[in-house]
């Protein structure tokens, strides 16, 4: 099952990876457990693998299945918190350090990119900030402090290399575009080929120690290390959940013809921001497809099914030579309050690391995760760990914290709210709502073939209610973020570690 119904620009990567899987169970002592089979996971258990280490992935669904395979693969070192803000809340020398790190993760995604067969798709291409509201001053900001940081950046006229339609931008060297489909069925092959071993089970908690105990739906395995790399801790761990926010994130793609626009990423200054590049499936130059992304909204708040036909009004304004959209999906990113992932030991849990808090910079942030665990695992020094370390304080992000954590707290006022309709008959095919019945609040949704589906509306984690989404079909809790599936209460996003609970409901009552 994957996280979404939406289907994302990139070929899966499941039906050609499914034989890998063992079925369990696992009885031995495992040397390194990793949960997650995403880029991060993946790209972690290839550098452990590379040391020497026996690595066992665990994933419930399968390679791709999470939100790797749901971005839009932008691989930058621009990062989208902006380089004046990054040296404002870690310093000038953890804004250089930010920079070193996500390039460095570029260049061993080429590495590996390039080598590949069938290739991935990998190109050097410039990247370029421009304006969504025509005030230049942020632009020449983050030119200067993106120098400071190391990058190779400048700020450049209005048409001077872009759409005149921009205006001025600010250009970053050395940026670069993937197929991801490709990529990820690259890396899950170089992780077998290096002694890796895969198994598809549900793990629904972890707890540290001498050996760290992985509980698996039905079977349990224990490790000398686990690295939990699920988008999202699902453990007991409280090192990360309040310290960053769940957002879901939107895409589109469309055709245009080859050459119409140069071959760079782009992407505004808004907020929410907007984020633009090309594919160029098999580097065929007449079959070139542009993806746009943005209209991001907290998950479970905001809900809007007209984010997509905003996100194509958008990108026809800016680039008239898109001739048709033939994809629209929505991914799930974590933003932390800082701007940088956390990435490193879990401070509540021995010999258990986290990767997560992607804050739209996922695939350079699960590559360096892999870098930078690799170190730690091997007791090696590595210059980037305090910059992510998941125990560090966001002190100089306390105002984001604040702003992110009371919106939280607001949404458990929907447990006083009326239902969103009276009656479950008013719940038409293919939609869900909630409603009240006594003191509880039932998440229904009515499929296709006209049966309703009911179930406990509060989200097991922290006992949110949730909310229906239009875009995916699912029930979004709004304050964490884990998400369910509409018809079967599965989960789709953690941090939950358990399903939505069934609901008994006669429609004739």
């Amino acid at each position: 099952m994957g996280t979404a119904r939406t289907q994302p620009i990139w070929s899966p990567v499941d039906g050609a990876t499914r034989d890998w899987f063992l079925e369990g169970p696992v009885s031995e002592i495992q040397d390194v457990v990793v949960i997650g089979a995403g880029v991060a996971g993946l790209s972690t258990a290839l550098c452990l693998c590379r040391e020497g280490r026996r690595v066992l992935v665990i994933d419930r669904a399968g390679i791709g299945a999470g939100e790797t395979l749901r971005t839009t693969a932008h691989l930058a070192s621009a990062l989208d918190d902006r380089y004046y803000r990054l040296a404002r809340q870690h310093g000038d020398d953890g804004a250089r350090l930010a920079a070193a790190s996500h390039s460095a993760a570029i260049d061993w995604i080429e590495e590996l990119a390039l080598t590949a067969d069938p290739p991935c798709g990998f190109r050097r291409v410039p990247g370029y900030l421009f304006s969504h509201d025509g005030d230049l001053d942020n632009l020449r900001r983050e030119a200067s402090a993106a120098q400071a940081a190391g990058l190779s950046a400048g700020f450049l006229a209005e048409g001077v290399e872009t759409p005149d339609v921009l205006g001025p931008v600010v250009r970053f060297d050395q940026q670069a575009r993937v197929d991801m489909g490709l990529y990820l069925l690259a890396l899950a092959k170089a992780v077998r080929d290096a002694g890796g071993g895969f198994l598809r089970a549900e793990a629904t908690a972890v707890e540290g120690g001498v050996q760290p105990l992985v509980r698996l739906r039905g079977d349990e395995v224990r490790a000398a290390v686990v690295v939990v790399a699920s988008n999202v801790p699902f453990h007991e761990t409280g090192a990360t959940y309040m310290k960053q926010a769940p957002y879901r994130t939107y895409a589109v793609a469309g055709e245009v013809p080859a050459d119409a626009l140069p071959d760079a990423l782009y992407w505004d200054d808004g907020d929410p921001y907007h984020y633009v590049r090309l594919h160029v499936p098999g580097d065929v130059s007449e079959s070139v497809q542009v993806i746009v992304g943005g209209e991001d909204h907290k998950t479970g708040q905001d809900d809007d099914p007209t984010a997509y036909a905003r996100l194509q009004e958008w990108s026809q304004a800016r680039f008239p030579q898109i001739t048709r959209f033939t994809h629209a999906w929505s991914g799930q990113i974590l933003e932390p309050a800082d701007g940088l992932a956390f990435i490193g030991p879990d401070p509540d849990n021995d010999n258990v690391y986290l990767v997560t808090g992607d804050s739209g910079n996922g695939i350079t942030h699960g590559t360096l995760a892999g870098l930078l665990l690799a170190d730690l695992i091997q007791r090696r020094d590595n210059p980037w760990a305090a910059l992510y370390d998941p125990s560090r304080k966001p002190v100089r992000g306390g105002g984001e914290w604040l702003r992110e954590n009371a919106n939280t707290a607001l949404q458990y006022r929907d447990w006083l709210r009326r239902g969103e309709v009276a009656d479950a008959d008013e719940i038409a095919r293919g939609t869900g709502a909630v409603l009240r019945r006594g003191l509880h609040r039932v998440a229904a949704y009515r499929s296709g073939d006209g049966r309703l589906h009911t179930f406990n509306a509060r989200c097991p984690h922290l006992g949110c209610v949730v909310r229906w989404s239009s875009e995916e079909k699912s029930w979004d809790c709004p304050c964490h973020g884990s998400r369910f599936d509409a018809a079967s209460g599965a989960i789709l996003n953690g941090p939950t570690s358990e399903p939505l609970s069934d609901f008994p409901w006669d429609e004739a009552s």
